[in-house]
């Protein structure tokens, strides 16, 4: 595309080709503002499921099978962050109370992003420092745009400070109430045998004055269900209007999308269709069609290439309701 054509929040990449367009969302538009974080267990109960490293690595192949479902998590939730960056940490490190930071990751990057585990596997199981690090993240982001919080929390075990979670949150909650915090949600995803249902229930079922409930659980048997449990925990979560309308500048409906938007729109336009307008969720978002280019066009309906248009092979079987590319 032309450098000097203008692609507008909230997509990342659009163009013509003949009368229709492909339009790419760099984020879900009704999640607008939204910061995600994905925290992940990186106490010593986790290492079978990294898989081991080092010498061991050797002797046989390596199965990790938190790997592929951070990948595809990080994909999903990518397109919800109002950057389309995810913070992503290992927590219960070290002494357990530690934590590891990966780092702002995209969802192109976290296509083939490596996960091995913490340097430092955890000796216990410390809950706290993961608010903590959120809550300063999130002060920090309100600056830049932030308008409510989400943080994806996964264990495979028992919390070992419960009481100090709740106790916590519970200021957290008082905090929004008051303004002082944005809105924001806690996705508390145990995985295994190990974890402590009870437990769980008891930190999510809490109601707080003002806010209501912070946050929602789900337990996943086996690692290979915690994306998809992931994925319908946020979407539920993130209570908004399903779904999106396409009009013309002279406010035609060119389109209209039933559920969740997917992450790439395609419509057609009249000829003289000069821009387009996303509704969603009670928001417009303008967008001016840029100019067809003849090369480029025959060089994507001859190689058939749209980038990012198809979703990756994990998302392409998932449930209907997320859309996504992820």
């Amino acid at each position: 595309m032309a450098g000097h054509e203008v692609i507008n929040r909230p997509f990342s990449d659009v163009h013509r080709m003949g009368n229709k367009v492909v339009a790419t969302l760099l984020h879900d538009p009704t999640v607008e503002g939204l910061d995600v974080a994905l925290y992940m267990d990186g106490s010593a109960s986790m290492e079978n499921a990294y898989g081991p490293r080092g010498i061991l690595a050797k002797l046989a192949p390596v199965k990790n099978q938190v790997e592929p479902q951070m990948q595809w998590m990080l994909e999903y939730l990518a397109n919800k962050d109002r950057d389309g960056k995810v913070r992503v940490t290992y927590w219960a490190c070290g002494d357990g109370t530690q934590l590891e930071m990966v780092g702002d990751l995209t969802g192109p990057q976290a296509k083939g992003y490596r996960f091995p585990g913490p340097k430092s596997y955890g000796k216990a199981t410390v809950m706290l420092p993961v608010l903590r690090d959120f809550v300063a993240h999130i002060k920090q982001q309100v600056g830049e745009g932030a308008k409510r919080g989400l943080a994806v929390i996964i264990t495979d075990s028992q919390i070992n400070d419960a009481h100090d979670v709740t106790a916590y949150a519970t200021q957290v909650a008082k905090e929004i109430a008051s303004g002082r915090l944005p809105r924001i949600n806690f996705v508390f995803m145990g995985v295994g045998e190990h974890v402590d249902e009870e437990q769980m229930e008891e930190i999510s079922h809490t109601t707080y004055p003002g806010v209501g409930h912070l946050w929602c659980h789900r337990h996943a048997d086996r690692m290979e269900e915690m994306a998809e449990l992931v994925a319908v925990l946020v979407d539920e979560t993130m209570t908004v209007a399903a779904g999106g309308t396409v009009y013309d500048e002279q406010g035609q409906v060119l389109k209209v999308y039933e559920g969740r938007l997917p992450a790439v729109l395609e419509f057609d336009i009249p000829p003289t269709c000069k821009r387009f307008t996303l509704e969603v969720a009670g928001q417009r978002f303008d967008q001016p069609v840029p100019e067809e280019h003849e090369d480029e066009d025959h060089h994507d309906e001859d190689e058939d290439e749209k980038p990012q248009a198809a979703p990756p092979p994990a998302a392409a079987s998932s449930h209907s309701r997320r859309g996504h590319r992820h």
